[in-house]
């Protein structure tokens, strides 16, 4: 096999690849010669088939096997005697003449093809000793602990019927029959027997709800309304809609006392129990988010200090796989480029860059990852699937099944996980300043720090 570099331009690579027609042959007849061993022919005994008469039989379909191994073997070869690290699958290119392909698959003539390629890049690590992180900090108060209770025991509060000929008020339920219609035509979807109607939970369309404050039992109310611009059902959204309902009954909200015998309604011993469950989660929640916050603070860190060529390929792939997204959520929620004010080329031109800013710090995160040997251990990635099966409350056998039958879907539960840890390594070497904030700056902003880490490079590592 000859293997020779053709071209070597940024993170590209070209490489020509050559069996000789001698080598085909050779390769060729040592595989039939170990087919001779295993196969079973009727008139001839097991070993004894000659090997002319295997060729007639499955010579070309063992060529092919040939040809396989001999790219997976080029492969090997140029990586190996290049020192590359490649950033996506090669590509192949065979000849296109067909005559050219048949008289190599008949071992009569030479087959070329050629091997293109993108690498990753190559770049030092840089010192962060000089970097300063601030990490937003908030601890639960007991003010937001009592707001929690409250809203457990609003989903908690019982309900009784109103005496005959009460009127519904806000915070009142009212139990009604409805049948929805537009320009006189009923749609699907627009009918329901026995809702529960929360009057000021804003569960409803807007307007539906207050349209009922007064009502009585026995009454029957046209509630016309407009359905949201963004609403999900497209056929709906903007429309207004005429609701021909009755009013069934309604109830009124009794107390709710908070004791120990409230808490055992939620499975915990007693009140101070329930407290403490609500504080802890609170700051879970708090904590999670002060994590987000520095981490997006020392990614921006990074991203300053790094600056390299990217493979085109890995940037096209972040690209696509974030403008889906955009669009995806443009079309749920209605919205336009116009909506938004900027057009499709410049958005187009705004997610580009955050995905070479994924894929930068992601090849930087990788490097770091790999210099400082940091690992993600089998137990860790185990737990890591545990964690994801429970996000799937009756479908966790199958989802355990799908990951283990799945290399690529268990790297990704690897990938983030090696990503944290080298975050921590990071912080680790940086400057870390705890800011005490309120709970309002602590959640200020949340949208901004969704997608901003290296995921798609961690996948280096993975």
């Amino acid at each position: 096999m000859q293997v020779t570099e053709t071209l070597s331009d940024g993170l590209k690579r070209e490489f020509q690849v050559v069996l000789p027609a001698s080598e085909l042959e050779k390769r060729l007849g040592d595989e039939l010669a170990t087919l001779k061993d295993r196969v079973r022919i009727n008139g001839f005994r097991p070993g004894k088939v000659p090997v002319a008469h295997l060729r007639r039989l499955y010579g070309r379909s063992v060529m092919a096997e040939v040809v396989q191994n001999a790219v997976a073997e080029a492969e090997r070869k140029i990586v190996d005697e290049n020192a590359l690290k490649l950033a996506n699958q090669p590509r192949y290119d065979f000849p296109e003449d067909k005559d050219e392909m048949e008289k190599a698959l008949d071992a009569k003539s030479d087959l070329a093809f050629k091997v293109a390629l993108e690498v990753l890049p190559s770049f030092e690590i840089v010192d962060v000793s000089d970097v300063a992180v601030t990490k937003p900090v908030a601890k639960v108060s007991d003010e937001e602990v009592t707001e929690a209770l409250e809203r457990m025991a609003a989903q908690q509060k019982p309900f009784a019927a109103k005496a005959e000929g009460e009127a519904a008020a806000a915070g009142d339920r009212v139990v009604v029959d409805f049948v929805g219609s537009i320009d006189g035509e009923e749609f699907e979807g627009g009918k329901g027997e026995g809702v529960t109607v929360e009057l000021g939970s804003n569960t409803f369309i807007p307007g539906f709800e207050d349209q009922l404050v007064g009502a009585k039992a026995g009454e029957e109310r046209t509630i016309v309304v407009t359905f949201p611009e963004a609403y999900p059902a497209q056929h709906l959204a903007g429309k207004e809609a005429s609701f021909a309902t009755k009013v069934n009954e309604v109830q009124t909200p009794g107390e709710v006392t908070y004791d120990d015998e409230f808490a055992k309604t939620f499975g915990m011993d007693s009140l101070d129990a329930l407290k403490d469950a609500l504080r802890e989660a609170l700051q879970k929640d708090y904590d999670g988010r002060s994590r987000a916050k520095v981490k997006k603070d020392l990614l921006d860190r990074l991203d300053e200090k790094y600056s390299f060529e990217l493979p085109p390929t890995l940037v096209e792939q972040e690209f696509q796989s974030v403008w889906q997204q955009v669009v995806a959520d443009m079309q749920r929620s209605g919205r336009t480029f116009e909506d938004e004010k900027t057009t499709e080329d410049e958005a187009k031109a705004e997610y580009r860059k955050i995905a070479e800013r994924r894929v930068r710090l992601g090849l930087v995160l990788a490097q770091i990852g790999e210099t400082a040997e940091i690992k993600v251990s089998d137990d860790e990635v185990t737990q890591g699937l545990i964690a994801r099966a429970r996000q799937y409350p009756g479908q966790e056998r199958q989802v355990w099944e799908f990951y283990q039958k799945n290399p690529q879907a268990l790297a990704e539960i690897r990938a983030p996980l090696f990503e944290e840890k080298v975050v921590d390594h990071i912080l680790g070497q940086v400057k870390v300043n705890e800011e005490t904030v309120s709970k309002e700056a602590l959640f200020a902003d949340e949208d901004e720090t969704e997608g901003e880490g290296g995921e798609s490079a961690a996948k280096a590592e993975a």
